[in-house]
This record gives structure tokens, sequence and C-alpha cells, in this order.
């Protein structure tokens, strides 16, 4: 029997930390942070169909990477929303075209699961704005929210306090990943080995024309890339391949890495440096994108 049509889908686009400034580990084991998150025009597929019961297929270039049900953030944040909502378990069939590389600091997962909320929100017909999903999101995993939000924002807490931040201008970008992971539970253990830093939340910039964030940027930091370097240095490869591309105007480690992104001042620009590396370093995951 054919399978049956797709219901619907939906783009779970990468996440990335323009930067990241992370203080030291609290009395309840969690690090506080500040942040400024984009969303790329670029990440993986979400899709749903009508079953005899919750499945989930991946599928996509990094499907090897994902094996059993630890990996599988869109079941756990279903099955939540079906608890939520006091229903069944739902009767529906994901498909993950897995397009982002594995713990590549894109919050991959936690998107796929906003993503997931969303179509499982609309094919079972349950009145909850998406405010109610991120309740639900919360209960995956602190960055659930801002994922299933996927709009730009000021983060800060633990990830879950967030201020929107519909001023910031797309951002011409390239995503450039050397095909390593960087496990953040790692990464943070290498931070805590080291002198802390400090959560601060900078003031914004003077305006939020592109020359002027792209000048702001520059002078903050993500906490995580020496220790993430340490454990990992292709991601130094990475950062030094981002720096010289031409026309880049800042490059930087994503989250816990080991994603690397670049900024340009036109997607032109963007589109020319990403082609130039592709073809440099065919082995490693080069993705020109719109940040906003």
């Amino acid at each position: 029997m054919a399978d049956a049509p797709a219901l619907a889908s939906a783009l779970a686009p990468a996440k990335v930390n323009l930067f990241l400034h992370v203080g030291p580990l609290d009395a309840d084991g969690y690090h506080p942070l500040a942040s400024l998150v984009a969303f790329a025009d670029a990440g993986d597929r979400v899709s749903v169909a009508p079953s005899d019961r919750l499945s989930l297929t991946v599928t996509g270039p990094f499907a090897a990477g994902l094996g059993g049900e630890g990996d599988n953030l869109i079941l756990r944040a279903v099955r939540a929303l079906a608890d939520t909502a006091g229903l069944a378990e739902p009767e529906l069939a994901f498909t993950l075209d897995k397009r982002l590389p594995i713990a590549a600091g894109l919050g991959g997962g936690s998107s796929d699961a906003g993503a997931a909320l969303k179509l499982a929100r609309d094919g079972l017909n349950l009145s909850m704005d998406d405010q109610a999903l991120a309740e639900v999101a919360a209960l995956i995993g602190a960055d659930g929210p801002m994922c299933l939000h996927a709009r730009a924002a000021w983060a800060e807490g633990r990830g879950d306090q967030l201020t929107f931040e519909p001023a910031l201008p797309p951002l011409p970008a390239v995503l450039i990943n050397p095909g390593v992971p960087s496990p953040t539970g790692a990464v943070y253990r290498g931070y805590d080995a080291g002198p802390p830093a400090t959560a601060d939340r900078p003031a914004p910039p003077r305006d939020w024309s592109l020359p002027v964030v792209l000048d702001w940027l520059a002078a903050l930091r993500n906490d995580l890339q020496s220790p993430a370097l340490a454990l990992q240095p292709a991601i130094g490869a990475a950062l030094q391949a981002a720096a010289e591309l031409p026309g880049v105007r800042l490059s930087r480690m994503s989250g816990s890495g080991a994603t690397v992104f670049a900024l340009f001042d036109t997607d032109a620009g963007a589109a020319v440096a990403a082609r130039w590396l592709a073809q440099q370093r065919p082995d490693w995951w080069v993705q020109p994108t719109i940040l906003s």
C-alpha cells in the first residue's frame, strides 16, 4: 500500500548564537548566560502524516548520526504535548530530513522538536498558541522555547528568558562545520576548568543598521569557543578559514560548536565566499544563509 501523503511539513531552522556570554556554574547546576540568537533560512525539514501509531523516520545527509530514542527530541516533545493536552499518544508519522550536522551548536534537535510541536498542534486541531507550545518545549530543554519561536531574541537566565528583537537586520552569513562533533557537556566541563566569565548582557548597538550591528558584534565574544577549541582543534581550522574569506566582517563559533559562522555585508558576498570555500574544503559542511 502506498504511503499516506504528508499532512504538512515545516522548516526547523538552524539557531546561531551571535554572541554567548556564560557565567559560572550556579547552585542548581546550571550556567547563566546572555546571548543574542538568530535563525537561519536553512535547517532540517520535519514532515508529518496520519498513521496508526506515533513514529519517526530519519532521512537526509546526517541521518546516520542519530540513533535511538535519546536523539529523538521530536518524539519526546510530541508525547509531552499529548500529556499536556490530556490526549492518548497521537497517531502521527513524522519524518525528519536531517540536513544540519549533529552536535553542531545550531540547536538542531530543539528546532526539530519545535517544528514538530507546531505540526502536531495543527494536525490534532489543538487550540494552543505558540506561547503555550513554548511551555511544552521547555520540558525538552532550556533552548526549547527559543527554537519553538524561531525569532531573533535576547536569551538570558538558562536561555529561557527571552526578549524578542525585531530590529535585528538580516545578516548575510556562511555556516561552516568541519565535520566533527562538539558535545555540549564536554565543552561546559572544559569551560568550568578555566577562569569563569560573566553572563553580562551588553548594551544594544546605537542603531540597528547592518554596518553598526557588525561592528557591535565584533566587540563581543563566545565564552565557549576556547574550551571547544581545546577539545576539537578542527574548529580552529574552520575559524581560520572563515576569517580568511574574502569580504568577511566577523567570524565566530556558534553555541558550543563545532559550527562557525562568518558574516558579510551582502548576500552576494556570502554566496561567493561559500562557493569558494566549498570547493576548497569539500569535506566540510558549508551553507550560505540569511540570519534574522
